[in-house]
């Protein structure tokens, strides 16, 4: 098949041809013999039925699957001539061109979208200069003073009071819709944190002032996007009764607390856990300075410092993204006002256009540079790591997997695991050499 190749750059060529109706013919020919071999009518034995009564009874399909047929000859002989492969790509070819002449034939216009090809040269020239982290004593003891609230034991109140903010609550409760219990809805000597936000919006605040033994029924409205369809949005009240008030007891800070807190140790000490306590606050206020602070800065001067063709499939999509990024973000009457003016997409798309390319571009250096430092996750750390996280907020595992993987967000996750694990690797490298 004759074909004329634009190649506008690296990463991007148009391919102009004519798809003859005698090479659409044939295929239908091709296709309707195999159909034939199958196929069941009455009138007529299995895999003997006539190719123009195959034809006349498929014909249409036929037609459409021996031009799709033809286009991937099409591609298929680009590919070989101009020595592509397959991998080479980002995508599938797009067709902005398909117009049927009167004689049948077709006249095509393919666009091929090619990987960079980056020269990456010393990316580390680019990594900012960086400030060695500081940890002072105040942050460990902090931190100390933290877990030692956390692990400290619950004490009844001595002296009677009414329940305050930031005191314990253990209470009894039943709630009720519509004058009717509801399922969860009702436990017994249930400690709650007065002002941990961890009941329905309002329910902490009408407990403050509540004394002991005290019973008193509390309203509230569950929010729309409740878990729950029976209680989203649904107004209800608690008959709550007040058994207890407590609070956190002291705890001494030794020896013995450190072995405690490093049951993993046989010999813990106060000292131990104080210089434990000092990694983990170092490495929390490292993730943060890289990933925030740092990881932005060198981005942007990969970005400006390093020139390639860029796929404009994956730069459109981009765009696509945003764009419904912005419209989800969106009123209904926003959405309304949008509808009245046609030329409000294309306008945002070439507002886009910039800040899509750049972001490409620093996918795909992210990319080069991760391979050339052989950074590598596998599809089980990823799963592992949304399993976690949704263990860490009260959802089920497998569950978000199955949503991540319908919605197509997996790649992305793999990919900003990749970048974080890079980044790391870079920054660390470079702050050992301070």
């Amino acid at each position: 098949m004759q074909y004329k190749l634009n190649k506008i750059n690296s990463s991007n060529i148009e391919v102009f041809a004519t798809i003859e109706k005698q090479n659409i013919d044939k295929n239908v020919d091709k296709m309707a013999r195999e159909a034939s071999k199958t196929m069941d009518i009455q009138g007529f034995r299995k895999g003997k039925v006539p190719l123009a009564v195959v034809k006349q009874r498929y014909g249409k399909k036929l037609e459409d699957d021996a031009t799709n047929e033809s286009l991937k000859e099409l591609f298929d002989q680009v590919l070989k001539d101009e020595k592509l492969k397959f991998d080479d790509l980002t995508g599938e070819p797009s067709i902005p061109k398909f117009d049927k002449k009167e004689d049948n034939s077709i006249e095509i216009q393919m666009n091929l979208y090619l990987k960079p090809v980056i020269d990456l040269g010393d990316y580390k020239q680019y990594i900012p200069e960086l400030t060695p982290i500081k940890i002072s004593e105040k942050e460990i003891n902090d931190r100390l003073k933290t877990i030692s609230q956390d692990h400290a034991p619950m004490e009844d109140i001595k002296t009677p009071r009414e329940l305050k903010d930031g005191d314990f609550a253990v209470i009894d409760f039943k709630g009720f819709k519509d004058d009717k219990p509801f399922d969860g809805g009702e436990a017994t000597n249930y400690t709650l944190k007065i002002g941990s936000n961890t009941f329905v919006p309002g329910f902490e605040e009408q407990l403050i002032g509540m004394k002991y033994m005290e019973k008193k029924d509390i309203k509230v409205k569950f929010p729309q996007n409740y878990q729950s369809k029976e209680l989203a949005d649904a107004d209800v009240i608690f008959e709550v009764q007040l058994k207890k008030i407590q609070q956190k007891g002291e705890t001494k800070l030794d020896d013995e607390f450190a072995k405690k807190i490093l049951s993993n140790k046989k010999d813990a000490t106060l000292d131990m856990l104080k210089d434990e306590i000092k990694e983990q606050i170092k490495s929390e206020k490292r993730n943060e300075y890289f990933m925030h602070e740092i990881k932005p800065q060198y981005t942007k001067l990969l970005v400006e410092n390093y020139e390639f063709d860029i796929p404009e499939n994956i730069v459109q999509n981009e765009i696509n993204q945003q764009i419904n990024k912005k419209l989800s973000s969106m009123s209904e009457d926003e959405i309304k006002d949008i509808q009245k003016d046609p030329k409000f997409v294309d306008k945002l798309k070439d507002d886009l256009k910039d800040v899509a390319r750049q972001s490409v571009k620093a996918t795909f250096l992210i990319d080069s540079i991760a391979k050339n430092e052989k950074i590598k996750v596998s599809d089980e750390q990823v799963n592992q790591t949304i399993y976690y996280e949704a263990m860490m907020s009260g959802q089920d595992g497998k569950e978000l997997i199955t949503q991540y993987e319908k919605k197509g967000y997996l790649p992305a996750v793999k990919l900003s695991m990749i970048e974080q694990q890079l980044m790391m690797k870079l920054f660390d490298e470079k702050m050992e050499q301070k």
